[in-house]
């Protein structure tokens, strides 16, 4: 039998480019920076990309295919857990759900040799960054002639008093270029990672193994550290995301449980609660 070449070349691109992944993805340190929202070349219209994930479901990140409204069975699972009227079963299915997190394509001042990379953030950051663009007395800050930099100041818990750190920003207000060189500019327009390529989607019979494995405890649940989301910093993703408040294809009716999900595998999603529990506030800023 003959060696399937495509089948090759289509492993090697997955592999690449799970090997650049951490390179494309950017997380503030502590202290101020500052930044440039950049159009995002697959989206012009729109440069944020909304992506639901697991967290706890092995030990990767995994992008639920719900993200671009296809089939998930741990979603699937989760609404006929919540079928059986049972609280504890609701809650559980709750916690089983992939969660919300928004990234954007940047370019980070005095950092620019490294290109545009993708910063991922929480609801509160979403809200308040959709907030500016709204207004009409900041406009567009991501056109690439008179858009507006950011001063982002992230602060440790320690520091901010709180059990978790704080994101926050200070749109400037002059107008200024993307770069002064517009050749420089055009380029890091054009030269940007499709973000959906960042993690490899599983299949539906794929996804229904991990949740096959995940319920009868032969997975280990992730570390939380979501290494294609925060790369090395050891950054727990403490999850219990702001996802159930936003319209999704995770809303999709499936059908009726054939049977009342086993009182295992509800303790076992339960189990997830003391990991998820503050990931709202960890990612409100």
């Amino acid at each position: 039998m003959s060696i399937d070449l495509n089948k090759i070349k289509l492993r090697l691109n997955k592999l690449q480019n799970n090997t650049s992944s951490k390179s494309v993805m950017w997380r503030p340190e502590v202290g101020k920076q500052v930044i440039r929202i950049v159009p995002y070349k697959f989206n012009p219209s729109n440069p944020f990309f909304e992506g639901l994930f697991y967290y706890n479901m092995g030990p990767r990140t995994i992008l639920s295919p719900s993200t671009f409204s296809e089939s998930d069975p741990v979603i699937e699972f989760a609404n006929n857990l919540k079928r059986t009227g049972e609280t504890e079963d609701w809650r559980a299915a709750k916690r089983m759900e992939p969660k919300l997190r928004t990234y954007v394509p940047v370019i980070v001042r005095d950092e620019e040799n490294e290109g545009v990379r993708f910063w991922g953030f929480g609801k509160t950051v979403y809200q308040e960054l959709l907030a500016v663009i709204a207004d009409p007395d900041y406009g567009d800050i991501t056109d690439p002639m008179s858009g507006r930099d950011i001063t982002l100041e992230y602060i440790s818990a320690d520091e901010a008093g709180k059990s978790y750190p704080e994101t926050r920003l200070r749109v400037k207000p002059n107008q200024t270029p993307l770069h002064e060189d517009d050749a420089k500019a055009k380029s890091w327009l054009e030269d940007q990672q499709k973000i959906e390529e960042i993690w490899n989607v599983p299949s539906y019979d794929e996804m229904n193994d991990m949740l096959k494995s995940w319920l009868e405890g032969t997975t280990d649940d992730g570390d939380g550290e979501g290494e294609s989301d925060s790369g090395s910093s050891g950054f727990k993703l403490n999850q219990s995301d702001d996802s159930s408040s936003k319209t999704s294809p995770t809303d999709k009716v499936y059908n009726e449980p054939k049977e009342k999900v086993s009182t295992k595998s509800v303790e076992r999603a339960s189990a997830v609660d003391q990991v998820t529990k503050d990931f709202d506030a960890l990612f409100s800023g």
